[in-house]
């Protein structure tokens, strides 16, 4: 087997769908080749990571402040502004 999860994590947020069907359709043909095979577990676990981390991104983004929501709508209001000293 020659992906990583790291060749995956490289893909950024909007290609993590993309990034899963890869990894499906790479594990899918590693286990062809041999269904009991370390290389098929492993490809499954980069899998169920990958669908773990997307997981993980939509869960941290519906948990913002009243806060975070207004200066996503209202950037330039004072109350958003950030000062770098």
């Amino acid at each position: 087997m020659t992906t990583s999860l790291n060749s995956f994590e490289t893909a950024g947020k909007a290609n993590i769908e993309e990034a899963i069907t890869e990894a499906i359709t790479e594990a899918r043909t590693t286990c062809e080749q041999d269904g009991n095979s370390a290389d098929c577990a492993v490809a499954w676990d980069i899998v169920e990571e990958l669908q773990a981390e997307k997981a993980d991104q939509q869960q941290a983004k519906s948990k913002k402040t009243s806060l975070e929501n207004y200066c996503d709508t209202h950037p330039d209001s004072v109350e958003c502004l950030i000062y770098d000293v």
